[in-house]
């Protein structure tokens, strides 16, 4: 999953940025709320994490103009204002998910993988593929139970993967969800993870449609 983090405070925000980078997400941290407001053209977000008090512009102004301009990008606000009537505002005001300060690192992505599920239209929170399971929370892939080696990125590209059954993704767009701003991207590495996970699940598991994109093939 690829986060747009929203935050101005340098402590809250790198300790975001790195431990949702450990657990497995792509994060774009931003500081000012001029600039989160027209961010969203920047790269395909699966959800954004947003604080209110921010320089330049205000959490809701920017979230009223994420709505103006007809996304429908899964928010979770993330902020010290947790009166009530400041929860209910953040909610009517376009948020699908509102989370106080002081907070848990599992419990912001606990939350932001339940809203990347309901966007995507998934129950489960188990991704499967025939005799292949991917456990989002745990990072941990099975094939007929037993557990592959699988790097992180590797575990990634398998997510996308699976999240986009039946979709042909375009070799741009899952580069641009599984690398953030300023990680190096060598102009073959997309087809190294390939290579790898179809030597770890069989040569059939990922089709490439040459010059359009790579999909699922043939389960495990």
């Amino acid at each position: 999953m690829r986060i747009l983090l929203v935050e101005d405070d340098g402590q809250i925000g790198d300790g975001l940025r790195m431990g949702l980078r450990q657990l497995g997400f792509v994060v774009d941290w931003l500081q000012d709320g001029l600039q989160a407001r027209d961010a969203l053209s920047a790269a395909p977000y699966d959800a954004a994490v947003l604080d209110l008090g921010l320089p330049g512009l205000d959490g809701m102004a920017i979230l009223a103009a994420w709505r103006r301009q007809g996304s429908d990008l899964p928010v979770l606000v993330l902020t010290a204002r947790d009166a009530l009537a400041d929860r209910v505002g953040g909610l009517d005001a376009g948020a699908d998910d509102y989370l106080a300060k002081p907070f848990a690192l599992a419990e912001v992505a606990a939350r932001l993988r339940a809203l990347h599920r309901r966007r995507q239209g998934m129950s489960q929170p188990l991704l499967s593929h025939g005799r292949l399971t991917l456990d989002p929370v745990g990072r941990v892939a099975t094939l007929d139970g037993a557990p592959l080696e699988l790097t992180a990125r590797e575990l990634a590209l398998l997510e996308l993967l699976l999240c986009n059954r039946g979709r042909v993704l375009p070799r741009e767009r899952i580069e641009e969800k599984l690398y953030g701003w300023g990680q190096e991207l060598e102009s073959n590495a997309l087809e190294v993870h390939v290579h790898h996970l179809r030597k770890k699940l069989g040569a059939g598991f990922i089709r490439t449609l040459r010059g359009i994109g790579y999909t699922l093939g043939e389960p495990a």
